[in-house]
């Protein structure tokens, strides 16, 4: 026993000082904090990926220590992110039989009618920006804040500890699904660490609450189906992750290529294998797929359904790249230009043709890289997610989740760069305003765009070794 604590001294002491940090940073750290916060930040990600570094080849050691720092954050309120209090008001508003969709938590108030336990407090908590509008959650989403509802319904720490749980669990799915999928495409299984043990993910997910993490689950599980040619329930599983968060609705063309390809294995009858070998049949299953991914996703709007569905959730969605603005790229460069010609803030056009610029380069993905294998299809799901983001109005840090856990299963590093630089983001918030230093958005962009550019570039086929 002394022999071995002897023998992996330093890996013991980081891990101790990595324990210390994050007790800091989850129970004794303010967002306006700034100065602590980045230099908390940066500590914990040199350490971690040092520790990863060092105990690459023992998976249950780094398990262990990963599940333990989650639940470190157990019963700590999220600090960097108020989002929360939105979850468990529409979580409370379901448990209570009321459909989360049809009023803003404003109109609420003034129908005087406030059916929800500690209703002032979530309120005051949400912010008057989230009580104005209406709910933007998708349903699978708001089963989780259902259940945190109707099992701590009059205490807002015993509702957060129910999400986390769900959001640690997910992580310990994609944990084991993403080891599975790394040995099923021959790369290092401790690759998987660089999501697992990455800071950026315990804080913002375990530590903020992000359901980035649950979306994610569906998606890599599905991800994995497909490598095993299970169409049918990878499409399910697909539908279900973008019932958490709209985001893998947009990679939807990237799979064009694979689902047509010719399986390598197929469990039908021998008999009729060879219809699944012809064009029609690829194609067929091509379509059913999709059509079965957008079935399970409309499906699980069912018990929400209203007239007035769609419109209020559509109307939410569209403020994203109508309205709101925090810690853009190229929008910000291009929203400059427009206050030099125009002389006024060009967010409205700009937000409703970005997505057009997104949407052609995702067609380009989609028809002339060669995806039609689940190891080339994550780099092409990669670089569209990155694209999309590069191009969008409002990138918030947990944002960053779904590209980080995407590169796990490339060559490419960019993303772990990205979740280091993207806190940066985080010197906006004041004591009683947002106030963004565009100058450290430059910095961030700047570091993510030229390691982007020598990955391509320089580095060419020579890997990282992390």
């Amino acid at each position: 026993m002394l022999q071995t604590l002897k023998h992996y001294k330093i890996p013991v002491l980081m891990t101790f000082g990595i324990l210390l940090m994050y007790w800091e940073f989850a129970y004794n750290l303010q967002r306006h904090d700034f100065v602590k916060l980045i230099l908390l930040y940066a500590a914990l990600f040199f350490l971690s990926f040092k520790l990863i570094q060092q105990l690459k080849v023992k998976f249950k050691t780094l398990v262990v220590i990963g599940i333990v720092l989650r639940l470190l954050f157990i019963i700590a309120l999220p600090n960097l992110s108020q989002d929360y209090y939105r979850f468990l008001w529409d979580g409370r508003l379901i448990a209570q039989g009321l459909n989360p969709y049809l009023h803003t938590p404003d109109q609420w108030v003034a129908l005087e009618s406030l059916p929800i336990a500690q209703s002032k407090e979530l309120l005051d908590g949400m912010g008057a920006l989230s009580a104005r509008h209406y709910s933007n959650y998708p349903p699978v989403n708001q089963l989780f804040f259902w259940l945190s509802g109707l099992l701590s319904g009059k205490s807002i720490l015993g509702g957060v500890i129910v999400l986390r749980l769900f959001i640690i669990a997910a992580d310990v799915g994609i944990l084991l699904i993403g080891r599975k999928l790394l040995v099923l495409m021959n790369l290092p299984k401790h690759q998987i660490f660089w999501y697992f043990l990455n800071p950026f993910i315990l804080i913002e997910l375990t530590g903020n609450l992000h359901f980035e993490g649950v979306m994610l689950f569906f998606f890599l599980v599905a991800l994995y189906l497909l490598h095993r040619e299970r169409y049918f329930w990878s499409s399910i599983f697909i539908g279900l992750s973008i019932s958490v968060k709209l985001v893998p609705l947009l990679l939807l063309p990237l799979f064009y290529q694979i689902l047509i390809k010719t399986p390598s294995s197929t469990k039908i009858d021998s008999r009729l294998s060879h219809l699944i070998r012809k064009p029609k049949a690829s194609f067929l299953r091509l379509s059913i797929f999709y059509v079965i991914v957008l079935t399970t996703f409309v499906l699980t709007f069912i018990p929400f359904s209203t007239p007035e569905l769609i419109n209020h959730f559509s109307s939410t969605i569209a403020l994203w790249f109508e309205k709101f603005e925090f810690n853009a790229s190229i929008y910000y460069i291009i929203r400059y230009i427009g206050f030099q010609t125009k002389g006024f803030n060009i967010i409205a056009t700009a937000g409703q043709e970005l997505p057009k610029y997104v949407i052609a380069f995702l067609l380009l993905l989609t028809f002339l890289r060669k995806n039609n294998s689940t190891l080339r299809l994550f780099p092409v799901l990669l670089f569209g997610i990155s694209i999309y983001f590069l191009l969008s109005t409002t990138i918030h840090p947990w944002y960053i989740a779904t590209p980080l856990l995407l590169s796990v299963f490339t060559k490419y590093k960019y993303a772990i760069v990205w979740s280091g630089v993207v806190m940066l983001s985080y010197s906006a918030y004041k004591i009683d305003s947002v106030n963004e230093n565009l100058w450290l958005v430059a910095v961030e962009y700047v570091v993510l765009i030229g390691y982007f550019i020598y990955e391509l570039t320089l580095k060419k086929s020579k890997q990282v070794n992390l």
